[in-house]
């Protein structure tokens, strides 16, 4: 498999949120605004490109047995620096996203790449495939977050772009899994057609 197609699966073919509907927790939970939901896109991608790296450097030290403990162990270290990097440098994003960001590391999308993918291969290719992944992530909790701000606060990267406060539904959790029902839809409508 190229590199080209390594990096631009999770964009497209194996989007995490859109077509494999993974890491729906953080994904409903964060994205009522569209700089909420870039910004952990973002510190997920951190953490999937690092750990990807790690687990495909260790990979032939680390026992079957307890492979997906080490896995999570890693994880969980990345998630910690993500962590307090906010914390330090971008408070007012750490305050808001609070909980979610500690929950990065049960995000099946992580575990699944280590396991599926970085345990397999090289480091190069590790690293290109959490690049991938991650910004494929980022990207689909920001296209999220745009249509619930827009939808629900009448903003756009927190500018707003109509009078009034829009639709409170969608700031709310039922306003998530509607925005994502219809994006999916129009996504496999565009791709069944082309």
């Amino acid at each position: 498999m190229s590199k080209l197609n390594i990096f631009t699966k999770g964009f497209f073919k194996e989007n995490a949120v859109f077509v494999m509907l993974l890491g729906l927790c953080p994904t409903l939970g964060t994205t009522t605004s569209a700089l909420n939901g870039l910004g952990m896109g973002l510190a997920t991608t951190f953490v999937l490109v690092l750990s990807n790296i790690v687990v495909a450097l260790v990979k032939n030290q680390i026992p079957d047995k307890v492979r997906i403990p080490a896995f999570i162990v890693i994880i969980a270290s990345f998630v910690t620096v993500v962590e307090l990097l906010m914390q330090a440098y971008l408070p007012n994003l750490f305050e808001v996203l609070g909980l979610f960001i500690p929950l990065i590391v049960v995000n099946c999308l992580i575990l699944g790449r280590a396991e599926a993918f970085a345990s397999k291969n090289n480091v190069l290719d590790s690293a290109i495939d959490g690049l991938g992944m991650g910004l494929g992530f980022a990207m689909a909790l920001t296209i999220l977050g745009v249509v619930r701000e827009i939808l629900g606060s009448g903003s756009f990267f927190n500018f707003k772009i109509y009078p009034g406060d829009g639709a409170l539904v969608f700031v709310l959790a039922p306003g998530g899994f509607i925005a994502l029902g219809f994006i999916i839809a129009l996504l496999n409508k565009l791709t069944k057609q082309s």
